[in-house]
């Protein structure tokens, strides 16, 4: 199946971009991660959803399943859907690893990754589709 690359820009307001990299620090050493909800139409993202990484780990990161659920509830609740998701690199570049490729569970998603491997994180996000990663600009 072919997808068609379309010009996507995420729109992620300041206070929510704040309160991921916040998340993603205070769950050094390992990865933090979290959902994104807003409107799909307008890649607009409107709430952050923190959540455990059961992978506990610094090299790949698992959002807990029943936090996905609650946030997924929530967000529907308040006229919103899940429309991403974001981890921290704790080492590495802002780029998906070839684990977040093959775990992207979505192609309608954004995939936003912090790097915190230097002194200022680096924040980038991407479409996946089929394994491809496709950076999109970031509009805070």
């Amino acid at each position: 199946m072919a997808f068609i690359t379309i010009a996507v820009v995420l729109r992620l307001p300041f206070d929510v971009y704040e309160e991921m990299l916040a998340h993603c620090l205070t769950s050094l050493p390992e990865e933090g991660c979290g959902l994104l909800a807003g409107d799909a139409l307008t890649s607009e993202v409107k709430r952050c959803y923190r959540t455990r990484n059961v992978a506990a780990s610094a090299k790949l990161y698992t959002v807990d399943p029943l936090e996905h659920l609650r946030a997924d509830r929530d967000a529907e609740s308040n006229g919103l859907e899940i429309i991403g998701v974001f981890h921290s690199h704790t080492h590495t570049d802002a780029y998906p690893s070839p684990t977040d490729l093959a775990q992207a569970p979505d192609p309608g998603w954004h995939y936003v990754i912090i790097s915190l491997r230097d002194v200022e994180p680096v924040t980038r996000s991407f479409t996946i589709r089929e394994g491809s990663p496709q950076e999109e600009p970031v509009v805070f």
